[in-house]
């Protein structure tokens, strides 16, 4: 579907205030509709006759296709890409899984802000080099932030990754409500399915690394490495534990907020965003029907652990972004003009109501915001020789008393020689 408003212009004085010059954001919604018989019918034969990847060219004169393409353009040297995974809620659908956002630096690093049930399909459709994806970043342990966690991690373990997956993450107000735990619980339920992998896979490639922090420390550094830093901040949300982020690189700046109510830190650390990503609830008369609660209900999770459309409006009127970016709700023809007319009634800025696959550049000129046209057959990308040859254990095998039972009237092929 076409998201007819992915954005707005906002002023000259924004950006002035800002400290950079911007020559445009760019919409690309109506090429978007000119390239779509091209898109439709040339995505399969393009991405499954080349299994090892498109041939990848330079942006030039800041002029973007009108649809994204995966592996088809190089990534500026100072420039950031953000593709929304998921935007929806914990009840995904065909059109909208739950959250997750993937970051791509021109300087090679690639992050992910949460990786929500039903996110990983998009993040393989993209065929990204899963080496490089190593780094997740937990906003909080709900289902709809977390539940692809472990599909990640064996995803990309199958995939091309052969060193550890990092996962960074809050405290809990107890040991057992933390990011540690979770992940150390996680990997016990796939005990099993790790073992059946070990020596067919690298070794190192199974292993976690868990930083946990302290969720009320207030913009304090969580990662700063190859010029990067990310922070973290508390957020409101059900329970103590939950977090936002700030990534700056190159002068740029996106925020993801996770789940919150509006709160003083994010107006205060969100400031200086290019993109300043928050979630943009559905209002309390679309959430009662979609949950079938009664108002009362409704009312409450919408404004008091969640964040509205009006009052998201009203945070990014204070924390003027060059863009804003409202996510995590139903974005259907019956809800879509409400949540605009909600968010419209308090922030008259750059606005984007982010959908499945929506890629953002950004650079200190521009931001174009399209959608990307991916493959529903994709093949998996083609993994290195370091992957190759990367370390691997013995494998392991049913015990002889189950090999036992291996039925006489079938005979395998025999193996290849390498």
């Amino acid at each position: 579907m076409v998201n007819w408003e992915f954005t707005t212009t906002c002023s000259p004085k924004r950006h002035a205030e800002k400290g950079g010059s911007m020559k445009s954001i760019m919409n690309s919604t109506t090429g978007a509709l000119l390239a779509l018989g091209l898109s439709l019918a040339g995505t399969a034969l393009a991405q499954n006759a080349l299994p090892t990847g498109r041939t990848a060219s330079a942006i030039e004169n800041g002029v973007y296709p009108a649809s994204y393409f995966p592996n088809t353009e190089i990534l500026g040297a100072d420039e950031m890409r953000i593709t929304a995974l998921g935007t929806g809620m914990p009840n995904q659908t065909k059109a909208a899984v739950s959250i997750s956002f993937y970051v791509e630096l021109g300087n090679g690093d690639v992050f992910l802000f949460d990786i929500g049930t039903g996110a990983t399909g998009n993040l393989f459709s993209l065929r990204p080099d899963f080496a490089k994806i190593d780094k997740v970043f937990f906003s909080h342990l709900h289902v709809d932030h977390v539940g692809d966690f472990m599909g990640l991690h064996v995803g990309g373990w199958l995939s091309g990754r052969y060193t550890p997956l990092r996962i960074f993450g809050p405290s809990g107000s107890e040991d057992e409500l933390g990011t540690k735990a979770y992940v150390d619980g996680m990997s016990k339920a796939y005990a099993w399915d790790l073992a059946t992998r070990t020596g067919a896979l690298p070794d190192d490639g199974a292993k976690l690394d868990v930083t946990e922090f302290d969720y009320m420390q207030e913009n304090e550094i969580v990662y700063q490495e190859n010029d990067v830093t990310i922070r973290s901040w508390p957020a409101i949300h059900s329970l103590d534990g939950s977090v936002s982020y700030s990534l700056e690189w190159n002068g740029l700046k996106y925020v993801f907020g996770g789940d919150t109510y509006p709160n003083k830190w994010y107006v205060e650390y969100a400031k200086g965003a290019d993109i300043a990503s928050h979630e943009a609830f559905l209002p309390p008369a679309a959430l009662a029907p979609y949950f079938g609660w009664d108002m009362k209900q409704a009312t409450y999770v919408a404004t008091r652990i969640h964040t509205e459309p009006a009052a998201f409006g009203k945070v990014m009127s204070a924390v003027e972004p060059r863009m804003a970016l409202g996510y995590h709700s139903v974005l259907s023809p019956e809800n879509y003009q409400a949540i605009l007319e909600g968010v419209r009634s308090t922030y008259d800025g750059p606005l984007t109501l982010a959908r499945d696959l929506q890629v953002i550049n950004v650079t200190k000129d521009q931001i174009v915001v399209r959608e990307a046209s991916v493959d529903d057959y994709v093949l998996p990308p083609a993994v290195s020789d370091e992957y190759i040859n990367a370390p691997r254990s013995k494998e392991k095998e049913p015990s002889d008393k189950v090999n036992a039972g291996k039925w006489e009237g079938y005979t395998p092929p025999p193996m290849p020689d390498n």
